[in-house]
């Protein structure tokens, strides 16, 4: 009978993986992904028949694609980040 409630005790507690600096750091890199997708949307033309040369600016070209790279390059360090790791002195 002791051992039966030893054991029922001794079970972990269920935690989260991540904590509220990990989902922060997420947010900030949805936050990124999507300003770049949102910069590189446009550009189109009302007739298909004449060019456009406003989609190849350089916020579409060089803007957008590298704030959507910072958003994911946030989203790995947020997943990497652990914050239980505690400052060594």
């Amino acid at each position: 009978m002791k051992k039966q409630k030893k054991q029922q005790e001794a079970k972990p507690k269920a935690e989260f993986i991540f904590q509220k600096k990990n989902y922060l750091f997420m947010f900030i890199g949805l936050i990124f992904i999507s300003l770049g997708f949102i910069l590189m949307s446009g550009g189109g033309s009302d007739d298909p028949n004449v060019f456009n040369p406003d989609i190849y600016n350089f916020r579409r070209i060089r803007l957008a694609p590298t704030l959507v790279l910072i958003g994911l390059g946030i989203e790995i360090y947020a997943i990497l980040l652990n914050p239980h790791k505690k400052k060594s002195k």
